[in-house]
C-alpha cells in the first residue's frame, strides 16, 4: 500500500490527498508533526527518508518521492484513469500554470519555515507576519481570478471534472480563510472550492479528517 508522510494542515500534503482520493487508491497516513519535537520532519530518521524535511513524501514500496507537483506527476502517469489532467496541450499548459501560480507564487510564502524564520530570525512581530501573509495570499489568489472571469462558467476550473486545479486551489483557499484572508473577495475561486467541499474525495482529504488534526 502507499504511504503518505503528511501533516494535517500541510497545504502541499492536502493536495496529494485529494489526489489520491480522486484516483481512488488506497494510502496510509504516516503523520509528520512539523512543530512538535522541534519538528519531526528534521528527525534522523524522518531525514534519512527524505533529505529535505518537508512534507508530504510518498513511499511506493522502494521508491520515495517528494514534493507534492512531482507526486501528482508520478500518480498520474502510474494511474492515468481517472485523468487529473486533462484535455489538449494547450489546456495542460493552462493547467500547470495555474498550479505553479498556487505552488509557487503563494504558498511557499505562508509555510511553516518562512514564518519561523521570519519571526525568530529577522524579529518579525506578529502583526507584520500576518500583513506579509495577507499581502502573497490577496496578490496571488486575485491574479487567479482575473484568469477565470475570462474563461468559460463550468463546475470546476477547467470543466466539467475535477483534476490538478482543485487539488492546489481547494488547500490554498483553506489556507486563505485560516490566515484571515477574505475568499468573498474571489467568488469565481471560492464558489469551485465551496463545489469540491461537498465531494465525498475532498471531504476525507479534509484537514479536519486527518488522524493527527489538532495535534
Amino acid at each position: 500500500m502507499l504511504k503518505l508522510y503528511s501533516y494535517w494542515r500541510s497545504s502541499a500534503s492536502y493536495r496529494v490527498r485529494i489526489a489520491l482520493n480522486l484516483k481512488g487508491l488506497a494510502y496510509e497516513i504516516v503523520p509528520v508533526h512539523l512543530v512538535r519535537e522541534g519538528g519531526q520532519q528534521f528527525s534522523d530518521a524522518y531525514r534519512a527518508l527524505n533529505p529535505q524535511s518537508r512534507v508530504p513524501l510518498l513511499v511506493d514500496g522502494d521508491f520515495a518521492l517528494n514534493q507534492s507537483l512531482a507526486i501528482l506527476e508520478y500518480l498520474e502517469a502510474l494511474h492515468p484513469q481517472p485523468a487529473l489532467l486533462a484535455g489538449d496541450a494547450r489546456t495542460q499548459a493552462r493547467i500547470r500554470a495555474f498550479c505553479q501560480t498556487i505552488n509557487a507564487d503563494i504558498q511557499p510564502l505562508q509555510n511553516t519555515g518562512v514564518l519561523k524564520y521570519l519571526g525568530e530570525t529577522l524579529q518579525v512581530d506578529e502583526q507584520a507576519r500576518a500583513a506579509w501573509l495577507r499581502h502573497w495570499i490577496t496578490r496571488g489568489l486575485a491574479a487567479l481570478e482575473d484568469e477565470l472571469r475570462a474563461m468559460p462558467d463550468a463546475p470546476f476550473v477547467f470543466g466539467e471534472t475535477a483534476g490538478w486545479a482543485e487539488c492546489l486551489l481547494v488547500p490554498q483557499i483553506y489556507a486563505a480563510t485560516r490566515f484571515g484572508c477574505d475568499a468573498a473577495r474571489y467568488p469565481r475561486l471560492s464558489r469551485v472550492a465551496a463545489h469540491c467541499a461537498s465531494l465525498p474525495a475532498f471531504q476525507r482529504a479534509h484537514p479536519d479528517a486527518q488522524p493527527d488534526a489538532g495535534g
